[in-house]
């Protein structure tokens, strides 16, 4: 049975193999997403001036938490993202998948994402 650290320390070793393959720029910014046991969220970075460009999550405001730990929560926030990345003028974004498997939560929120406007 693997543990809760070494299944994290084996994601941070793939998403650092998946960031030395892809980095956002100013033209392309990189759409990164964190997946906890009871939220997401997900960030647009401009990686060139180290620049967050647009977030959203599951976490709503002080002290109000939403349920964010299903698909439901995680396509709002997708298309919540691509909102905000659409009105400061991104359509296109290179995915970063966090060292998560591409399913479930994941492929939600990449699907909600481009269903809103977003290409990647």
């Amino acid at each position: 049975m693997i543990t809760q650290t070494k299944r994290n320390a084996i994601r941070q070793r793939i998403h650092s193999r998946i960031r030395r393959k892809l980095s956002g720029t100013t033209d392309r910014p990189r759409l990164n997403v964190y997946r906890s046991l009871n939220h997401i969220y997900a960030q647009v970075i401009d990686d060139a001036t180290g620049v967050t460009l647009a977030s959203a999550s599951t976490i709503k405001s002080k002290g109000e938490s939403g349920a964010g730990g299903n698909i439901a929560a995680a396509k709002e926030v997708g298309t919540e993202i691509a909102k905000k990345a659409v009105e400061k003028g991104i359509k296109k974004v290179v995915f970063d998948r966090g060292g998560y498997l591409y399913h479930g939560r994941i492929k939600a929120l990449a699907d909600a994402a481009r269903e809103a406007g977003l290409e990647f």
